[in-house]
């Protein structure tokens, strides 16, 4: 019988896979480089199999790593619950905030709301986890959080959707692009280009390839990534082009690494907003919460229109 995965192992494991490098994941857990390099090495071995490839200075997921992410994320994720509620315990009183969101939410979203959460309430216990769309569903099911902001998913009796944001996927490319020096798509050559796509399986993808079905057009997909950090790295190198909302890749897109062009005449938006359960009477840290987020991203899509 084999023994169970080291969890510090599995922490480390995902800091590099949110962050797309080991060293900014070190910095983040303080570790040394070099103890970060053999607890992956070390969980590789375990698992049998490589999790990362590199590409330039940084990291990017394999087929393996990706699945793994998705387990990994949910038992670190199971493990710090259980931490707070034998925590709580002893600690009667303290109002605490449970939340969800994607990794590029989590990344450009929450920061502003959390931080006027702990600026109001420094003893509010604040749960943050890393979920899609689905994943989130599946946590408010089990009541592992209270909000969750994702985006409009098919209708759910057990769910209420509060719509709070929209914005619109373009297409983006590494300047040095054709499309890029032309300022336009050519629409004939659709077929021919190499798209590089976040996790198929994900809310965003199924949107994408219902809107190119209705354009009668098939996009040719060179690459899968479960990591949105990862995507926009390849598409800086030039290895393809790939479909996001501008706000997602604001940074790259203001210092010139990336450009963004529109899909096309016919746009296609999103809409975000705050899932949870029916009938849940959400607390004042809970409102609080959701009206950052809202005032936040609002903001974000405006600056890039």
């Amino acid at each position: 019988m084999k023994t169970p995965l080291d969890s510090r192992q599995l922490r480390a494991f995902v800091a590099t896979a949110r962050s797309g490098s080991f060293t900014v994941a070190a910095k983040q857990l303080f570790l040394s480089q070099s103890a970060m390099s053999h607890s992956i090495k070390a969980l590789e071995e375990d698992v049998g199999c490589r999790l990362f490839d590199r590409v330039g200075k940084s990291v990017q997921l394999t087929l393996a790593g990706e699945q793994l992410l998705q387990s990994a994320e949910r038992i670190l994720g199971q493990m710090e619950m259980a931490r707070a509620s034998l925590q709580h315990l002893g600690k009667w009183g303290r109002t605490q905030l449970r939340v969800a969101g994607s990794v590029t939410v989590c990344e450009h979203i929450f920061p502003s709301a959390l931080r006027l959460i702990r600026e109001r309430d420094p003893n509010a216990l604040i749960h943050v986890h890393s979920a899609d769309t689905g994943e989130a569903i599946d946590l408010l099911a089990e009541k592992q959080i209270g909000v969750a902001i994702a985006l409009q998913p098919k209708a759910d009796e057990q769910l209420e959707f509060r719509p709070l944001f929209q914005d619109e996927l373009c297409f983006i490319m590494d300047p040095s692009h054709s499309w890029a020096q032309k300022k336009e798509v050519v629409r004939s050559e659709l077929g021919r280009q190499r798209f590089i796509f976040y996790s198929r399986t994900s809310y965003t993808s199924q949107l994408i390839q219902e809107y190119f079905a209705e354009e009668e057009v098939e996009l040719n997909s060179a690459l899968e990534m479960g990591s949105m950090t990862a995507t926009k790295e390849l598409v800086k190198q030039g290895l393809g082009i790939s479909i996001v909302a501008p706000w997602i890749a604001q940074r790259e897109l203001k210092e010139g690494s990336l450009l963004a062009l529109p899909l096309g005449r016919r746009k296609l938006k999103r809409t975000w907003g705050a899932l949870v359960r029916k009938n849940q009477r959400l607390s004042m840290i809970e409102e609080t919460f959701i009206a950052r987020c809202e005032s936040t991203a609002k903001v974000m899509v405006l600056r890039l229109d």
